[in-house]
């Protein structure tokens, strides 16, 4: 019983301060899953300059959802 759960948990010890400390953590073995992305252009909202255009762009949560604008219209919002 003792050698299976060694198998199952990997276990080492690690010296804080002075005090001995036991860490146990969980192995979980990881399937591997597709995962979907997505990239748009990064342009300001009002005016549609970007980042190539010398604008810092930055983002805000508004109700309808997440905006970006750039150096001069964030301020504006």
């Amino acid at each position: 019983m003792v050698r299976y759960l060694y198998s199952l948990v990997d276990r080492s010890n690690i010296t804080m301060q002075g005090a001995n400390q036991t860490i146990i953590q969980d192995m979980q073995i990881l399937k591997p899953h597709s995962t979907s992305t997505s990239v748009s252009k990064v342009e300001c909202y009002v005016c549609g300059k970007g980042l190539q255009d010398g604008h810092s762009i930055s983002a805000k949560t508004l109700p309808n959802g997440i905006v970006l604008f750039c150096d001069v219209h964030y301020s504006l919002q």
